[in-house]
């Protein structure tokens, strides 16, 4: 066994008569572990919020989406250079726009989507999302959203009627399901109609104003358009779903790394009860130490004794922190006992995933504090010299 290790672990594990020195010892290791229990926590939670909203944002849109200002004429053309690319694994075309809807005194402003029942549910979950598992749209029928249903107090059945405002149409049209995709705004302020009746509602012919893309790897979405952009005709543009969300992801990781950074934090402060411990043991062990350099131990092997002590103290509470995290993150996902509220978060609790590669840069950052925290007093007491050291003795 290495000599630095074998003395240091009979310094910081056996003690018994310095229990000032305990007591300093079991307080790092525990500040160090709550430290990391609560990065693991806050760190899969985020992780899991991001997973959940992607999966959701994905499940409800296509990955790409193509649109011209003036309308897509010939739907089937741009359909067959879609499909030739590789990557793709189903196109759908829309019509969308903006409309108010009218029930009874009550008036809101949604986005309208006609769509092909047939192709949509190739591109999107949505038949994942009714709440009948259906997506029954007859010419006159419309989807509604469940928040938007509960708002208005709608159900299957009643009859609302729609106002474009480009075209000032007044159209009634009957709720024929409600979809749930778990997201707040969706919920809120979307509806699908028929294809044929946007069409006709919004006064644009035979065009189409959209034109979604499922692929077989949503993740590849950013090189797909650069493919898409190569082959479509001029004044057709493409966006992927990383773009049009690119704001909300862009905030979401920014808050990921600020929360790692703050809550690092604690375990630094932690590391400074370890500098203290190490500080008090290099006054206590003054003796022991300039016997140990007396009988030829080097200024090295010193350095490392007190460097081993303060990396047991930080590995012990690294370990706790690691064991408590991990448990109460599966506690969390899955007895779900924080609820949020869904119209602030998108989604009603709290989604945990918990990485493997998270809790490994956790505990590797952890233990390079607890080494930068025993660089000081490993130090000093390296350059204790014997005949000081044993003076008064």
């Amino acid at each position: 066994m290495n000599l630095a290790f074998f003395i240091s672990r009979r310094y910081f594990l056996t003690l018994q008569k310095e229990r000032f020195i305990s007591v300093i010892s079991l307080i790092s290791c525990l500040g160090i572990a709550i430290g990391v229990m609560a990065l693991i926590i806050v760190i899969a939670v985020m992780t899991g919020f991001d997973n959940d909203l992607k999966d959701k944002i994905i499940g409800a849109n296509p990955h790409i989406i193509i649109q011209s200002e003036d309308g897509i004429a010939d739907f089937q053309q741009v359909k067959s250079l879609i499909e030739g690319l590789r990557g793709v694994r189903d196109v759908a075309p829309y019509v969308s726009g903006q409309a108010f809807l009218y029930y009874k005194d009550k008036v809101l402003s949604l986005n309208l989507k006609g769509v092909d029942q047939a192709s949509e549910s190739r591109v999107t979950r949505i038949l994942g999302y009714m709440e009948g598992g259906r997506l029954n749209l007859p010419p006159g029928g419309i989807v509604l959203g469940k928040e938007l249903a509960a708002v208005l107090g709608l159900s299957v059945g009643d009859e609302v009627v729609l106002s474009s405002p480009v075209v000032g149409l007044n159209t009634p049209f009957k709720v024929s399901g409600i979809f749930h995709t778990g997201m707040y705004d969706y919920d809120l302020n979307l509806a699908f109609l028929n294809i044929k009746d946007a069409q006709q509602f919004f006064g644009v012919g035979t065009l189409v104003t959209q034109v979604g893309v499922r692929l077989d790897n949503p993740y590849l979405a950013p090189q797909v358009k650069k493919e898409l952009n190569r082959v479509l005709p001029a004044g057709l543009h493409s966006r992927t779903w990383m773009d049009i969300n690119k704001n909300f992801f862009s905030a979401l990781a920014l808050e990921k790394l600020a929360m790692f950074i703050i809550l690092t934090l604690i375990v630094l402060v932690a590391c400074f009860n370890i500098v203290s411990t190490l500080i008090v043991m290099v006054v206590e062990k003054t003796k022991d130490i300039g016997i140990l350099k007396a009988v030829g131990v080097s200024q090295g092997q010193v350095r490392r004794i007190f460097t081993w002590g303060g990396l047991i103290i930080g590995t012990g509470g690294i370990l706790f922190g690691i064991i408590g995290g991990i448990i109460l993150c599966l506690l969390l996902k899955k007895y779900q006992f924080i609820q949020l509220p869904q119209d602030i978060y998108y989604i009603d609790h709290l989604p945990v995933a918990l990485r493997g590669l998270d809790v490994a840069m956790i505990a590797g950052s952890a233990l390079l504090i607890c080494f930068l925290a025993t660089i000081y007093p490993a130090s000093k007491a390296a350059r204790l010299v014997p005949a000081d050291a044993l003076r008064y003795e």
